[in-house]
């Protein structure tokens, strides 16, 4: 009888709260908008009741209820909705991302359907672990038409991920019924397509929603494999707050007010003595005081906003990397000096696993992997041509403590993850408030040389440049290749770390296991002082070739890490010798280049002899023809020349 009342309170807090939330945004009180789940109630409440306290939730962007269901405290809430410190996420999130790691709520994503493979990453973080813990993927009749829903379906599967994909059918995508947008009638030939078990459960019926849970999660964790439960529901509200309703009749709204939630499971209640209506009263008045109260407690501090300091310091979560170099190195090539760093931190981090396509027998698209699979069997782990899904699981695996590499076969497939890379791993911490990192690694080979056509030879490093809260770094040689990667293992950050496969087989140095090097720093060879030549990845390689004698006249900085840049060195160096020559494998609009000129422009202007100079390739993508391949991207002869000019000056 206690559980029963509890949820039904639950249901009633969240009913009155989405009633507050409305009334508030129709009166301009709120900023920006909001996705009420008025009539889902039973939905939210009977999934909560039916799992572990530990299960991880990984909500939709009508989230509210499932909040309210787990605990967080309403001031919090309403806080985050004035967008004040005092809010669940400190204001950073707002109604769509109101994470809360106490609570074992991850966030929902407000990209529809991009939450299901990170609530498969989390699972699958547990697996490894061995937790008794289930991820939890929530998504609408919507999102079963997005590909990264069937991806992770596929890939639960196949791998055996303890994921409960928990289908809430509303019957709209936004304003478009499932029966005119969704392919099948009955859900359920999805999840069998697929080799998952289902159920179908009444969604307005919060017992039965519990019950259903309770068997889903049984079944998980008995067969250690995906489960799909659909929950048949309806939203009272519109899509949004400024959602007039008008793609569905007043009639058949009626007719799911019949199925309210709430009133059928009052109706329960009194025929089963468990309350009367006196009771139910008294509970529905404790829980508008408590809405009342708690709407008041956060009004009071609604002004109390975080500073743009304190919004800096959310961007990256801090680091432990130290710079240390043994001084100890032994030949390698860059594509040697790779995979000892990856054995290494295989070998050392029990938190380590690489995953991505054909990285097991195969050795990697370029070889880079290798054996690998051999001596860590259990850490190597090939996935099915499913980019967004499973880069998405890195991030959610990352966010419980784990660290996964990812190998994508060629940058220019980059974008196929990039919204797990740029809508999730870049803000996850600073969305969450601090509250939920992403150490992850991001490995994939770039560039041109190898015949490959345009889709396989971008440069699409820099499509990352304004995408805040990822490290991008792009090394140039065998030693700062191991080094970065070693650290890009210990950031707790998201680490976006591109190879050049003109690069693979140049012989060099690298270091021990004991060498690191900063990621953001940027590194200053040589003292010359009559030209400063800035590069990175292959083409800092072309430089070096390049100036081959020259180089007592001539300071070179290898960026390493192109996002962020380390504008503190570039314009110490600028200032110091006057004249600059910045050369990269990629055309000059939006690109390294553009930034550098941007940073010495606004600080190092003045102390110049002359105007920037730069060698970029041609604004075209990279040609088949080996002739004509090569005229795109600066060659040795060009850099040389240009050199040569800038020095007799």
């Amino acid at each position: 009888m206690l559980e029963e009342i509890s949820l039904y309170r639950s249901m009633l807090l969240s009913r009155s709260f989405e009633l507050k939330v409305a009334e508030l945004f129709s009166k301009g009180v709120f900023y920006g908008t909001t996705h009420l789940n008025i009539g889902q109630e039973a939905s939210h409440v009977g999934l909560v009741a039916g799992l572990g306290r530990k299960d991880w939730l990984v909500p939709t962007h009508r989230c509210h209820g499932f909040n309210v269901a787990r605990g967080t405290s309403l001031d919090k809430m309403f806080s985050e909705l004035f967008g004040s410190r005092h809010g669940v996420c400190r204001g950073l999130g707002g109604s769509m991302h109101m994470s809360e790691t106490s609570t074992c709520n991850a966030g929902s994503s407000a990209i529809v359907g991009s939450g299901v493979p990170m609530a498969m990453g989390i699972a699958y973080s547990f697996k490894r672990r061995h937790l008794d813990q289930i991820g939890v993927a929530i998504f609408g009749d919507g999102a079963t038409s997005r590909g990264a829903v069937h991806e992770s379906m596929n890939l639960a599967s196949v791998w055996n991920i303890p994921v409960l994909f928990y289908l809430e059918n509303n019957h709209y995508g936004m304003s478009a019924p499932a029966e005119r947008v969704v392919s099948c009638k009955d859900f359920s030939v999805r999840a069998a397509s697929y080799g998952i078990g289902y159920m179908k459960v009444d969604g307005n019926d919060v017992l039965a929603v519990r019950d259903a849970a309770r068997i889903a999660r049984k079944t998980i964790m008995e067969t250690g494999r995906p489960f799909l439960l659909e929950a048949d529901t309806y939203r009272m509200c519109g899509h949004s707050k400024s959602d007039a309703r008008v793609y569905r009749s007043r009639e058949e709204e009626a007719l799911w007010r019949k199925k309210d939630p709430i009133t059928r499971f009052e109706t329960y209640l009194l025929e089963n003595g468990i309350l009367d209506r006196e009771g139910m009263d008294g509970i529905r008045k404790d829980v508008e005081d408590e809405v009342v109260s708690m709407y008041r407690k956060a009004e009071s501090t609604k002004d109390d906003v975080l500073s743009i300091r304190e919004l800096d310091s959310y961007l990256f979560a801090p680091s432990s990397v130290q710079w240390h170099e043994s001084g100890k190195t032994h030949a390698s090539t860059y594509r040697d000096a790779i995979r000892e760093a990856l054995d290494e931190i295989l070998s050392e981090d029990g938190n380590a696993f690489m995953l991505g396509e054909d990285i097991g027998l195969y050795g990697g698209c370029f070889g880079v992997t290798g054996d690998l699979y051999r001596k860590h069997p259990d850490k190597v782990l090939e996935t099915p041509v499913s980019e967004e899904a499973f880069t998405q699981l890195a991030v959610g695996a990352s966010m419980m403590g784990s660290h996964p590499i990812v190998e994508i076969m060629y940058a220019d497939f980059s974008t196929l993850a990039s919204d797990a890379l740029v809508n999730h791993a870049a803000k996850t911490y600073f969305m969450s408030a601090g509250q939920l990192h992403c150490p992850m690694i991001y490995r994939a080979p770039i560039g041109s040389g190898t015949g490959h056509g345009s889709q396989h030879t971008g440069n699409i490093e820099t499509m990352f440049l304004n995408t805040p809260g990822i490290f991008v770094v792009a090394p140039s040689d065998a030693y700062t290749a191991k080094a970065l990667l070693k650290s890009a293992n210990r950031e707790q950050n998201p680490v976006l770390f591109f190879e050049h496969k003109g690069l693979y087989s140049e012989e060099g140095q690298a270091g021990d296991c004991n060498t690191f090097l900063p990621l953001g720093k940027a590194f200053v060879h040589g003292c010359g002082g009559k030209l400063l030549i800035i590069s990175y990845s292959h083409a800092f390689s072309t430089v070096k070739k390049a100036t081959r004698g020259l180089e007592e006249n001539i300071t070179y900085i290898d960026l390493a890490t192109i996002n962020p840049l380390d504008e503190l060195t570039i314009v110490c160096e600028a200032e110091r010798v006057g004249r600059v020559l910045v050369v990269q494998d990629t055309p000059l609009n939006g690109s390294v280049a553009d930034s550098v000129l941007s940073v010495i422009a606004r600080s190092a202007s003045l102390s110049l002899k002359a105007p920037v100079e730069v060698i970029a390739a041609k604004a075209l993508p990279i040609p088949f023809s080996r002739s004509l391949e090569r005229t795109v991207i600066p060659t040795e002869d060009e850099v040389r020349a240009k050199v040569l000019s800038l020095l007799s000056l």
